[in-house]
């Protein structure tokens, strides 16, 4: 390396891993004999934080609840993560890629793993629709720039 020249910057995925898993089914068996078509509802967020010297654990999570008038059908819970090896990048660059670039690399096992679980849970698949992380990274920074309190955490909708 010579003088003055910045060191490369690396990024590199080291592991993908299911963290967290669960599926409710509250009104089994009855709700199995139901025929009506039920209410999805999906939230979607994301998160990572450093837990050692240039590796980030980085996750996106999703809840999706399936209704049908006042009664759960299921409630479908999934945080897909990753460690993350991130080295030698800029403090303005390290953001955009924890929150978008992460996410976007593990929403596909996220929406497999949630189709899954449901087929698993005995009905039909769910597939969770593309999702932009740069859209919901921009949103949240406006939020926060916003002073939005509490701001909610994303719907997203949702194709079978």
């Amino acid at each position: 390396m010579t003088n003055g020249q910045q060191p490369q910057a690396t990024f590199q995925i080291e592991k993908i891993y299911v963290k967290d898993l669960s599926l409710e089914i509250p009104n089994a068996p009855q709700i199995f004999t139901q025929q009506a078509q039920p209410q999805l509802e999906v939230r979607l967020d994301t998160a990572a934080a450093p837990f050692s010297e240039g590796y980030f654990e980085a996750s996106v999570s999703a809840t999706v609840t399936a209704k049908v008038g006042d009664k759960t059908i299921f409630l479908a819970e999934a945080v897909q993560a990753g460690i993350f090896q991130v080295r030698n990048i800029q403090p303005d660059d390290l953001k955009p890629l924890l929150g978008i670039a992460c996410p976007t690399i593990l929403f596909p096992y996220l929406r497999e793993t949630i189709s899954d679980l449901v087929i698993r849970g005995g009905f039909p698949p769910v597939l969770l629709a593309p999702v932009s992380f740069e859209a919901l990274y921009v949103q949240r920074l406006q939020q926060e720039q916003g002073g939005a309190p509490g701001a909610a955490e994303p719907k997203v909708e949702l194709a079978r």
